[in-house]
């Protein structure tokens, strides 16, 4: 069994080093979507339990590993725009940033890790690909497999509305866990995340 991590919209690979050293004796691989540089996507052989954060819970949900056994979902969901049934971001919202992304594709960035919470700079960025994911954002659902969830959430999220947080991954009646935190809770409470992965260990082993 190994941990496959996958990371969210306007990140890279390196967004998991505080987690990924807490659990460095378990074995893991790392995806990056390649948003600042060459994609390298993780391959998989084996089980394994995927480690998502926010749209990086989409990911793998629309492309699932064929041993996926289990899901952490940090900041996670299945869909991110609200629509009728099911509580998101307002659509008018991503909408705004697809046209500002046009304009001004490195501000709408940037303004999008200010709100999650992180203020770090970034180099060069593959518009191209941040485009395509920010339109699956506004437009995509990804379904959720019959395998075992843990929903782990912020309940200081300035991201996910808090309605969409209750209701995320509701399909799959996943072991839903809070933490007094934001959007970015690898980053902001990486022992907690890391204590959660654990037990789900030793829940779906």
């Amino acid at each position: 069994m190994r941990l496959l991590f996958v990371h969210g919209w306007g990140f890279d690979a390196a967004f998991w080093a505080p987690l990924s050293r807490l659990l460095a004796d378990l074995p893991q691989v790392i995806d990056d979507r390649g948003y600042f540089g060459e994609p390298r996507p993780a391959l998989v052989d084996g089980p394994c339990l995927a480690v998502t954060h926010s749209f990086g819970t989409m990911r793998v949900l629309a492309d699932p590993p064929a041993d996926l056994f289990g899901l952490v979902a940090i900041n996670g969901f299945e869909r991110f725009s609200a629509a009728p049934g099911h509580a998101g971001v307002p659509v008018r919202v991503l909408d705004r940033m697809l046209r500002r992304f046009g304009e001004d594709p490195r501000t709408v960035l940037a303004d999008f890790r200010r709100l999650c919470g992180a203020n770090a700079e970034f180099g060069t960025i593959d518009t191209d690909v941040l485009h395509g994911d920010l339109i699956r954002l506004r437009d995509e659902y990804a379904p959720v497999p019959s395998i075992p969830v843990v929903s782990l959430q912020g309940t200081r999220d300035p991201l996910l509305p808090e309605a969409m947080r209750a209701q995320a991954l509701a399909a799959a009646s996943p072991l839903s866990i809070p933490c007094e935190g934001g959007h970015l809770l690898p980053i902001e409470a990486p022992e907690f995340c890391a204590r959660v992965v654990r037990e789900a260990i030793g829940r779906m082993a």
